[in-house]
């Protein structure tokens, strides 16, 4: 009790010693914000946390990646959150935003990795997909069908127009909003490697990077790809409703899933936890969470907190997040963000 009279006091002198303006009440718990497919995990070690020390449960908000990481640069100070979870690794504009707020050493913790897949309800069978037709089926500005190097609006209609070996269904795909680490990660590793796939957009890379993203990264808006949001559940729950439909999300949910939906093939591989550990599988992607070193010895119970998310019982081979669909980093990973979190080793922020 002594020790929490001790933190809570330093919290509130957090607010004068940083410069945070008026004097709200002192935080007796973890903030964190950040990605809907990271937020699962966050939440099971935040409630193992909260059973096996003296410390609140931390307070976790599913806010997407790009939303977390604006929240957690916007300042220093109890009214900020403490950690922001990632779905992708901080991006150098989100770097300079942080630092002109205040936020000048954060540490970046690895946790794993995930599968982004394309799940549909298990009424319907699975479809059997390339990352070129998945481009050619959301991409905004498609390869003109009657040929030559030129972009049209996507003409596309259903994945059997995309490519006549797959069902004559109309293209209906629910997916995340840009705000979305999985979203970003989605166009880098499923539409982007599609797109690439004609020689002439990847020779546009090396002329015009900007207009060479634009058409890799850009999704149609004509109702095939609809944004729904950062709740990954209200997916699952409208694909069990359209057994045409299709949703992008990280690989949990359709573990956690399986008895509703089912994942696509992608170039031949089933999203499978195996799989994706082996690296067999084309869309998979590390997951992060970021942590305010300013915050670390003011806010109760923050280095516990990093403590057992780093604990080979959780983040382990044979932890509890494995259980819940995350994929375990390599040994020799695992070693060197266990010791950046130890030794609260700052990220170059420039």
């Amino acid at each position: 009790m002594f020790k929490k009279t001790i933190l809570l006091a330093a919290a509130l002198g957090l607010i004068f010693a940083l410069g945070a303006g008026n004097a709200q009440a002192a935080r007796d718990y973890i903030s964190i914000v950040g990605s809907s497919t990271v937020y699962p995990f966050a939440t099971v070690v935040a409630e193992q946390f909260g059973k096996t020390t003296s410390y609140k449960t931390p307070k976790i908000e599913s806010t997407g990646s790009g939303g977390g990481l604006k929240l957690f640069c916007a300042g220093v100070g109890v009214e900020h959150p403490d950690i922001t979870n990632a779905s992708r690794a901080i991006k150098s504009s989100e770097k300079e935003m942080c630092v002109k707020n205040g936020v000048k050493e954060i540490v970046e913790v690895k946790i794993g990795y995930d599968g982004i897949v394309m799940a549909n309800s298990k009424k319907s069978a699975p479809l059997k997909l390339t990352r070129r037709d998945i481009f050619l089926a959301l991409a905004k500005e498609v390869p003109d069908p009657k040929g030559g190097e030129k972009l049209v609006a996507n003409p596309y209609k259903t994945w059997k127009d995309v490519n006549p070996s797959l069902p004559n269904v109309k293209i209906e795909v629910l997916g995340p909003p840009p705000t979305s680490g999985t979203r970003d990660a989605f166009a880098e590793l499923a539409m982007e490697a599609g797109a690439k796939t004609f020689d002439w957009i990847k020779a546009m890379k090396k002329t015009d990077k900007k207009a060479y993203k634009a058409v890799c990264h850009t999704v149609r808006e004509d109702g095939a790809y609809i944004e729904a949001g950062e709740n990954d559940n209200l997916i699952v729950q409208k694909l069990e409703a359209n057994p045409d439909a299709f949703g992008i999300f990280g690989f949990s949910f359709l573990d956690q899933n399986t008895d509703k939906i089912q994942g696509s093939y992608i170039e031949g591989v089933q999203p499978t936890f195996d799989g994706i550990a082996a690296g067999d599988y084309p869309v998979s992607r590390p997951l992060f969470f970021y942590v305010k070193k300013a915050h670390v010895d003011v806010i109760p119970g923050m280095k516990e907190y990093l403590k057992e998310f780093t604990s080979e019982k959780a983040w382990g081979p044979d932890g509890y997040l494995s259980e819940k669909g995350m994929i375990p980093m390599p040994d020799a990973e695992r070693k060197q963000y266990h010791n950046a979190v130890e030794n609260l080793t700052p990220l170059m922020m420039k």
